[in-house]
């Protein structure tokens, strides 16, 4: 009858129980008797020396080229840029037209204008990375072009 008490209580730890006749045993505190009567341990042979591995054919990271200079951090900063560029404008052009369009042939459209969109930003930024910034545009210029087609005699 306690067999059947206790089969749907599997893992069930009752702490009225009598504990196990098992000693606990308790590390001891290190003392000069304790150690004196162990033996020291065997020495372990010393490893082996690891051959260094061979030179890589690329430059290291601080190789001391300027970032200005950097073709390789430029195209992998380009590279990078355009794939999100992409990937993002195109998942947005997606989401547009399905919720703004009911054609298949309307909804590949957005999902190519998005792409577009991304392909241009990437383009665009990937330019500046490589030439420098864009020029700045003075406001006299534009002004004095206004200004002169426009011709108040």
């Amino acid at each position: 009858m306690a067999d059947l008490a206790l089969e749907g209580q599997i893992g069930h730890h009752d702490c009225r129980e009598k504990p196990s006749s098992l000693p606990i045993l308790l590390p001891m505190a290190e003392s000069s008797e304790n150690a004196a009567a162990a033996p020291a341990p065997p020495a372990a042979p010393a490893p082996a020396p690891v051959p260094s591995p061979a030179p890589k054919t690329s430059p290291p990271a601080s190789s001391g080229i300027p970032p200005r200079y950097d073709l390789d951090a430029k195209w992998d900063a380009c590279l990078d840029l355009s794939i999100r560029r992409v990937a993002y404008s195109s998942l947005a052009g997606a989401f547009g037209g399905l919720i703004l369009f009911r054609s298949p042939t309307t909804r590949w459209a957005s999902v190519a204008l998005g792409a577009g969109v991304g392909i241009g930003a990437a383009f665009t930024e990937c330019s500046y990375i490589f030439n420098g910034s864009p020029p700045k545009w003075s406001a006299k210029a534009a002004t004095v072009a206004a200004h002169s087609e426009g011709g108040d005699k």
